[in-house]
């Protein structure tokens, strides 16, 4: 079952998983920062390097986590064409020059610039979103909670979103019961039906959903509650892992990978230009 749901916790025997929940999330606000701080191609094209091989060592299976990889290629040509539409001459402005590849129309000119300007937006997200998908399906949810809290956050904030990223699988099963409850009364579900009546017989299933999570949530509450927590300012873990040597030399390259990034941004600019 947990093939068929995103955003959940996949056990596996990695060097990733052994990593303690406190270096996962170092690691990942390493390497995001070094992603954000620049558009230049060589670096990036590095990072989406070492992105791919981080999540190979995972031995997590593309197949696994195929729902987020369409959403973001859905998500990624969504949001390049809404930079071309509004602002078709982003590209020629960072750059300088202007090299017109054909004409569109209106005032729409397709131009080099233009197109590595979004290929470089394409890039950023293709270095990120690997990572992120990683670091949620490599880390237990009770050991990120326990890393927030080693940062500083509140153990009751690290606790509630552990029960969050728990909940999600959760509520996919019920949808995928509910869904299959439906279509067995006859409220037709399949790909051989319309788009907008799929849309409109899906609402059948959000009232049952609904109900089942707020029944679930209550449920969570009053255990927690009977159970006292919250009334102490802190709380031991028993998911905390003392740092270990791949832990020290996973936090070493993610400080590595940030001052190259920032180096280069320094020295050369936040752009690669090929145009000068």
């Amino acid at each position: 079952m947990a093939a068929n749901t995103v955003l959940n916790y996949i056990p596996r025997k990695s060097v990733v998983h052994d990593l303690t929940g406190t270096t996962k999330l170092a690691f990942f606000l390493l390497f995001t920062f070094a992603s954000m701080i620049t558009y230049n191609t060589w670096v990036l094209l590095g990072l989406m390097a070492v992105s791919l091989a981080v999540f190979r060592l995972s031995h997590i299976k593309l197949r696994e986590v195929r729902f987020m990889l369409v959403f973001m290629l859905v998500f990624l040509v969504l949001n390049d064409l809404f930079i071309f539409l509004f602002a078709p001459n982003q590209g020629t402005a960072l750059y300088g020059t202007r090299t017109v590849l054909c004409h569109l129309f209106w005032r729409y000119d397709l131009t080099a610039e233009q197109l590595f300007y979004m290929f470089n937006i394409s890039l950023k997200y293709f270095v990120a979103l690997p990572v992120a998908i990683l670091f949620i399906s490599a880390t237990n949810p009770s050991e990120f909670a326990a890393s927030l809290n080693s940062i500083g956050i509140s153990y009751k904030v690290g606790y509630s979103v552990a029960i969050a990223l728990r909940y999600i699988p959760d509520i996919q099963r019920d949808y995928h019961s509910i869904s299959q409850a439906q279509q067995a009364r006859g409220v037709e579900l399949g790909r051989s039906e319309p788009f907008f009546k799929r849309l409109k017989n899906s609402v059948s299933i959000l009232l049952p959903l609904i109900l089942t999570s707020l029944n679930r949530i209550d449920t969570i509450s009053n255990a927690m509650e009977l159970r006292g927590f919250g009334k102490h300012d802190k709380r031991t873990w028993y998911t905390r892992r003392p740092f270990a040597r791949r832990d020290f030399i996973a936090l070493a390259v993610g400080v590595v990978l940030l001052l190259i990034s920032l180096t280069v941004t320094i020295r050369f600019g936040r752009f690669y230009n090929p145009f000068v």
